[in-house]
């Protein structure tokens, strides 16, 4: 209808012509007016409808309208590592490890390393550092030589953790002992225990203790213990 309407106001036509036009319009079969003139614009209308029809696709909104099933999936995973979060298990205490000492190889008795195995059959947490202790020094426990760790040593049932004791560096004066005082830090209940005395393997026997004597954290990984303890001086 708007095509033929701006026909109209374009074309300028004489009276006779529009009488002309009205009396050819009147003998139509319907007796509509419009319908001849607006024939071709309907033509026009349809071509610029077929050219936009494919780009505004129905179907394609409900296509993508499923998509929330990429939303579902994600939700899965938050849950899970939300669920991974385990809570820590508790300090191992004297009952739970057997104690365990033995030298490096090539290293002139310098360095002991100190292996504990859970010998329960539930996980305990290693806390820190072990407190260690010669003789009857027992108020004095030996200082760590790194840094803390990131993390804490936590063994399931049979599994190991190890901690290195620097003993003494070459020319000092020694004192010699068979047996070392060893206690456990347990942070939630701010107690560390009074040391038990280990007795040393029959591998090492005895250990040669100089003037500033220190131990490494509770590792999992005993070649991580072995580059502290060889890199302290």
């Amino acid at each position: 209808m708007r095509a033929a309407r701006k026909s109209w106001k374009t074309y300028a036509l004489g009276a006779a012509a529009v009488a002309a036009l009205l009396s050819s319009t009147a003998c139509g079969p319907d007796g509509g007016t419009d319908d001849g003139a607006a024939s071709p614009a309907p033509s026009r209308t349809a071509s610029a409808t077929g050219t936009t029809a494919p780009t505004t696709p129905g179907p394609a909104p409900t296509t993508d309208a499923p998509q929330p099933t990429a939303t579902h999936s994600a939700k899965p995973s938050a849950t899970g590592s939300g669920s991974g979060s385990k809570e820590k298990a508790p300090a191992c205490g004297d009952q739970d490890l057997a104690i365990g000492t033995s030298y490096w190889a090539h290293d002139s008795g310098q360095h002991l390393l100190i292996t504990a195995t859970n010998v329960t059959d539930k996980p305990c947490t290693l806390y820190h550092y072990p407190f260690i202790t010669f003789g009857q020094d027992a108020d004095s426990p030996l200082p760590p030589m790194e840094s803390p760790a990131k993390a804490v040593a936590t063994i399931g049932p049979k599994q190991k953790a190890y901690a290195g004791v620097k003993l003494f560096l070459g020319g000092e004066k020694t004192t010699t002992y068979e047996s070392f005082g060893i206690a456990y830090q347990d942070p939630s209940s701010n107690e560390d225990g009074s040391p038990i005395d280990v007795a040393l393997s029959d591998e090492v026997q005895f250990v040669t203790v100089g003037r500033n004597p220190s131990v490494t954290f509770w590792n999992l990984d005993r070649s991580e213990v072995e580059g502290f303890v060889f890199k302290a001086r």
